[in-house]
């Protein structure tokens, strides 16, 4: 087994180099080139909040692999709620060969990996999105051949998505650029991790600067779940962040979104529908960076 690293909580779980072995299994996979299988593997996936590619990609995954994938919705399990859930972690060690939960709090993540038996995958929590990123390093990979000289701008909230973006950014040596409103930064945990990386992203304040200098421009919702008794105040202060065709006139950037998206808030419909959007190339890659990581975790 090439990677070393048993659960994936966030993606500098990993080091660089596994990192990029993940990478070159998903693309190997992506084109056809690995035919590993998972024959009689289960993974058991855990969910507090919905999901359409969480679930979709990870259960397609399981399939192509010859494995099976058992969906526990928050009506299925009692997690938290009548069990604890490190009472949970230990049942489902004894019947699944990984777990892969999507769940509010982060600090639950870390205790179903403190006591599962089995590799704990993040497919999302509030804090982090680690599986998200994998997809996203792919999908710059893809586009430009490498990391090498292309920049990244994220221009939005510096939510759970972002915070693992600019980890893999660090990780990969992709030079990555953030902005967002004051109150809504990314934490300086993360910052720090990111410079103990090598490569702590560019903090700027105007949008148009980070979308000027930009390779590819990377946003996401401004109201995450969870977060509807905010929504105006957030909408308030992310005004001006929105990317749109005025704010990319000048550049030739292409365009990311990790989806769902709020068309007309954070992205225009017009932009996400134009050949900038590498939108659906990164759901795609979902699978096959899922894939990949399966693969390195499990065979």
């Amino acid at each position: 087994m090439s990677v070393e690293t048993t659960d994936l909580l966030d993606v500098d779980d990993l080091t660089a180099t596994e990192l990029e072995t993940v990478l070159d299994r998903a693309a190997a996979i992506k084109a056809g080139e690995d035919d590993t299988d998972l024959p009689r593997r289960t993974l058991a996936m855990v969910f507090e909040k919905p999901s359409t590619r969480t679930r979709t990609s990870f259960e397609t995954a399981m399939t192509r692999l010859g494995g099976h994938a058992i969906f526990l919705g928050p009506n299925d399990i009692h997690l938290g709620r009548g069990e604890p859930i490190k009472d949970t972690a230990r049942a489902l060690s004894g019947y699944a060969d990984a777990i892969m939960a999507r769940l509010f709090d982060h600090s639950e993540a870390e205790e179903l990996a403190a006591y599962a038996d089995v590799p704990v995958i993040n497919g999302l929590t509030d804090d982090a999105h680690p599986c998200q990123t994998l997809a996203d390093l792919l999908t710059v990979r893809e586009a430009f051949g490498g990391f090498d000289d292309v920049t990244v701008a994220w221009i939005g909230d510096g939510n759970n998505v972002a915070q693992s973006f600019v980890l893999g950014a660090a990780l990969a040596g992709l030079d990555c650029t953030v902005t967002t409103p004051p109150a809504y930064g990314v934490d300086r945990d993360v910052l720090d991790r990111a410079a103990e990386l090598g490569r702590a992203p560019t903090l700027v304040d105007d949008p148009d600067r980070a979308a000027a200098d930009a390779d590819v421009v990377y946003t996401d919702v401004w109201v995450s779940m969870g977060e509807e008794e905010v929504r105006e105040e957030k909408l308030a202060a992310f005004d001006g962040y929105q990317v749109n065709a005025d704010r990319l006139a000048d550049s030739d950037a292409k365009v990311m979104h990790c989806l769902p998206a709020h068309r007309g808030e954070e992205i225009s419909d017009a932009v996400i529908e134009s050949d900038r959007a590498l939108i659906w190339q990164q759901a795609e890659n979902r699978l096959h960076a899922q894939t990949g990581l399966l693969v390195e975790l499990l065979a």
